[in-house]
């Protein structure tokens, strides 16, 4: 497949956890997806997945993690920031630029709390410090359609809470289709992911996090509400908020310039100042 873009797996405990790697340069960046990945984890996907990262691959090396396959129950947002970090110096990533969306965003704020040797820059996009009314009431919907085996009703409304009218008017039709060839063959693995938002609280911790920081919002946001960005904004010192007006919690699909704004942030000369 080449070095600039490649998969990878690590074994962790009795399971495994993948990733794909894209680029060789020597800037690291870390994302760490959302919920999506209960459902389907990066495993054989980098070529799919390099697309809006083609452009970052000379100065960068970008990791993007799925959670790892198993879980046990009970499994909480600490417990994959953990993982994920234990992972990450497994593979010699001692420091890096980090970006989580959604859930992704739970667990990136745990790593900027309980390790913050590892984190040079962060960035939370549309994400929440706590399961607030607005994310309990969505991702418990969703839970009981998983549990049900609802699986385009999953799909519909997942992406009804994710885009802005006017990409739901041109793409509404897709949704049933994609539902079609996207079930997984159990949802335990979705179900380990969800349940461990709904137990998520990391308001009064916000204090701790020392890195640079920048959160990304949409101003429409259906799955975890328009509050939860200033809640971040207030807990996290001398953190930077940009909001995509007319957006929703699908800023990463339908804003263009998302990922120049994140590696823009990464690339500041004020980076890495004990370097």
């Amino acid at each position: 497949m080449g070095k600039n873009i490649r998969n990878g797996v690590v074994a962790i405990g009795d399971t495994e956890m993948h990733y794909v790697v894209f680029g060789t340069g020597e800037r690291k960046l870390v994302m760490l997806p959302g919920l999506s990945d209960g459902l389907a984890t990066v495993k054989g996907k980098a070529w799919l997945l390099a697309g809006p990262y083609k452009k970052y691959m000379k100065d960068h090396t970008i990791y993007m993690f799925s959670r790892k396959e198993r879980m046990p129950e009970g499994y909480s947002i600490r417990d994959m920031a953990d993982d994920q970090v234990s992972v990450m110096k497994e593979l010699g990533i001692e420091k890096t630029d980090l970006c989580g969306v959604s859930q992704g965003g739970m667990i990136a704020q745990c790593i900027a709390i309980f390790h913050p040797e590892i984190v040079d820059r962060l960035i939370l996009a549309v994400t929440t410090p706590r399961a607030n009314e607005t994310a309990s009431s969505v991702v418990s919907a969703w839970i009981g359609m998983a549990k049900r085996g609802d699986h385009k009703t999953l799909m519909v409304d997942t992406a009804e809470k994710t885009y802005s009218d006017p990409y739901l008017e041109k793409n509404r039709k897709l949704f049933p289709l994609i539902a079609r060839f996207t079930k997984p063959s159990d949802y335990d693995r979705f179900l380990r992911n969800a349940e461990a938002i709904l137990e998520f609280d990391m308001h009064e911790e916000l204090g701790k996090i020392t890195a640079p920081t920048l959160i990304i919002a949409g101003s429409n946001d259906k799955t975890v509400g328009n509050d939860a960005a200033g809640e971040l904004k207030d807990g996290i010192a001398d953190s930077e908020l940009f909001v995509y007006e007319g957006l929703g919690h699908g800023v990463f699909d339908e804003a263009k310039d998302f990922y120049d704004r994140i590696l823009a942030f990464c690339d500041r000369e004020e980076r890495r100042e004990s370097a």
